[in-house]
């Protein structure tokens, strides 16, 4: 049996979103002509509560792109050590949005309110000013972990009393709505920017949202051309989304349960690292007593379980998702309590 825990990014188009696609009404989006997309869009914005959206062919470009237009070319941003903007964008803040980086250990994934002050610039001649505060729902490298709405309307305060904004990066966002009962548009409130990922968890094959106000989005839409990423009869993969916005999102609770089943083996497991993030969501990363997490992904795939070892060779990352079934999860943990003990 094959078990594919890599990432959510392995989900398939349901065959809802396969019809849609053939069905899709379609114009040129360079020039805001293809009603579908338009649909997708007002969708989003409405569901996050903001004035406008963009639909961008992937999570990375929507970062950089928000980036980009909220932090000037020369300017600081905050963000978390392990957030996915600083790690897994290829050093796009630096190649494109040309900015600079002050990071923060933060806990459990997410930046604390009362460390934050002290990362502002001072105003002085000789540094560079400190313009954007990024963090990420969820935080991926902590295992999936949920940013507190308080923390978050905390973070958005401090930042604009020194006047900087607060992007969020969303990819997992319906992840938190589902698991915390907290609508997206609460979550999207205090922040200037966000983006969110269609291509994970919600299924679609492709495509991610960046959404904020109508002067940002306008900026926004510039910035995607500049990168590439003006589509044109993308319709038929916006169709997708229109289908996840209505029927995926509550079933990522069922992938929660998941992370949960493989967490209550591993928890007992000898060769795990006690105090490893309990998941809040569909992400498990855990720790091994003698690290070498790369022979132990080896070991688990020669089984059929398929899962990331971690930058640091310490850590492994097993990520659920709609099209890992219950049996498959029943035969990984199998496979788990085997090779961990």
């Amino acid at each position: 049996m094959r078990v594919e825990l890599r990432s959510d990014t392995f989900t398939i188009p349901t065959e809802r979103m396969r019809k849609a696609m053939y069905d899709a009404e379609v114009g040129d989006d360079v020039f805001a002509e293809d009603p579908t997309v338009n649909s997708l869009e007002e969708q989003s914005a409405a569901l996050c509560g903001k004035e406008a959206a963009l639909f961008v062919p992937s999570g990375t470009m929507a970062n950089q792109i928000c980036v980009r237009v909220q932090a000037p070319r020369g300017s600081e941003i905050i963000l978390q050590e392990e957030a996915h903007l600083w790690v897994h964008e290829v050093g796009g803040l630096a190649a494109l949005a040309q900015v600079q980086t002050c990071l923060t250990k933060g806990k459990g994934g997410i930046i604390q309110p009362d460390e934050l002050p002290a990362l502002f610039r001072i105003n002085d001649i000789h540094c560079p000013s400190t313009k954007l505060v990024c963090i990420e729902q969820t935080s991926m490298m902590a295992g999936g972990t949920i940013y507190p709405l308080e923390i978050i309307q905390a973070i958005a305060r401090i930042a604009q009393e020194r006047g900087a904004k607060v992007h969020m990066d969303g990819a997992r966002l319906f992840n938190a709505v589902v698991a915390s009962g907290i609508p997206a548009a609460a979550y999207a409130s205090p922040v200037d920017s966000l983006m969110f990922c269609l291509s994970k968890g919600l299924g679609c094959p492709v495509g991610s949202m960046v959404v904020g106000s109508a002067d940002f989005i306008k900026e926004a839409r510039v910035v995607r051309k500049l990168y590439g990423g003006g589509m044109r009869q993308v319709g038929v993969l916006a169709a997708c989304g229109l289908v996840a916005l209505e029927e995926m999102i509550q079933r990522l609770a069922e992938d929660h349960q998941k992370a949960q089943i493989l967490a209550e083996v591993i928890q007992s497991c000898s060769k795990v690292e006690p105090g490893w993030p309990w998941p809040q969501t569909n992400i498990v990363v855990f720790g091994l007593r003698e690290g070498n997490a790369a022979l132990m992904e080896k070991k688990l795939v020669e089984q059929g379980v398929f899962c990331l070892a971690m930058e640091d060779n310490q850590r492994i990352r097993l990520v659920t998702h709609k099209d890992v079934s219950f049996d498959q999860i029943r035969y990984a943990t199998d496979v788990l309590e085997e090779l961990l003990n």
